[in-house]
């Protein structure tokens, strides 16, 4: 990461902590992820694209428009319904829905003013906001809980999980349910990953072999790398949280900023840990 694209991101992240709809506007100089607005799919499916607005407001009061981009991949199972993926891409940052037999679970919100990006996502994936039953937030950054209100007004019927450490910050007008390590929630498995924030966690589909990290991990370069130490609270507790995670066995894993990594996954991570 460029000095310059640091700066720019942490500047948009202060002005989401301080308006609940922020504007996030980023050249490619700044802060846009590698490959935005492309198309991924997990080995052996048809790739699946919509690029639908996301409008965030401005503390003006004007608005600017967000692409999204919708991927959907299935993994391969072991067995019993498969677990497949929606990436919700708002080039800044993506949300994941996952879901099987027409149930869901969304693992984060993205910025304020998401709920259309996620909406056109579901739809993607042939479901609605009565499919969601679970909204996990990995953890207390604006990025990635600032439409937990909209989203949990829409998915009415939905409970909301984060790591308790993180709780007390999460502006949410719906208190969180606390998780962590031995938590499983829609069949889910719940990581403590801290370092990042004290709270964090990441989500693991065991049975289909998908990780979503949060910002324990970042996609780089089609590749894995470690969270982002400009906005990490703790290193030394981040780096072990990577170690944690490259212990477990997955093929997939989805970032909360980076292109997914669609096959070796947990070899990936555990090759980073070790160096």
């Amino acid at each position: 990461m460029t000095t310059h694209r640091l700066i720019n991101r942490r500047m948009a992240i202060a002005e989401m902590g301080k308006a609940g709809l922020a504007v996030v506007v980023f050249g490619t100089a700044a802060c846009s992820d590698e490959g935005a607005g492309a198309t991924t799919t997990a080995p052996g499916t048809s790739p699946t694209t919509t690029a639908t607005p996301g409008t965030n407001a401005t503390a003006a009061g004007s608005t600017t428009t967000l692409a999204s981009t919708t991927t959907t991949g299935p993994a391969a199972t072991t067995g019993g319904a498969p677990t497949s993926f929606q990436r919700v891409n708002l080039q800044f940052v993506s949300a994941y829905i996952l879901y099987r037999g027409g149930e869901a679970a969304l693992v984060d919100t993205g910025v304020g003013g998401s709920a259309a990006a996620i909406q056109a996502a579901l739809g993607e994936a042939g479901l609605d906001w009565d499919a969601i039953g679970h909204v996990i937030l990995t953890h207390k950054h604006p990025d990635h809980v600032g439409s937990v209100d909209e989203v949990m007004t829409q998915a009415s019927g939905a409970t909301l999980y984060a790591g308790a450490a993180d709780i007390p910050e999460i502006g949410s007008a719906t208190a969180p349910q606390a998780v962590g390590d031995d938590d499983s929630v829609f069949d889910l498995e719940i990581i403590d990953s801290p370092g990042h924030t004290p709270g964090h966690i990441s989500v693991l589909d065991a049975a289909t072999g998908i990780l979503v990290t949060g910002d324990a991990l970042n996609g780089t370069g089609g590749g894995v790398g470690p969270p982002d130490p400009g906005f990490s609270e703790d290193m030394t507790v981040a780096m072990e949280s990577v170690l944690k995670l490259g212990g477990f066995d997955y093929e997939v894993a989805l970032f909360g900023h980076g292109e997914p990594l669609l096959e070796g996954a947990s070899a990936a991570v555990a090759a980073l840990a070790a160096g």
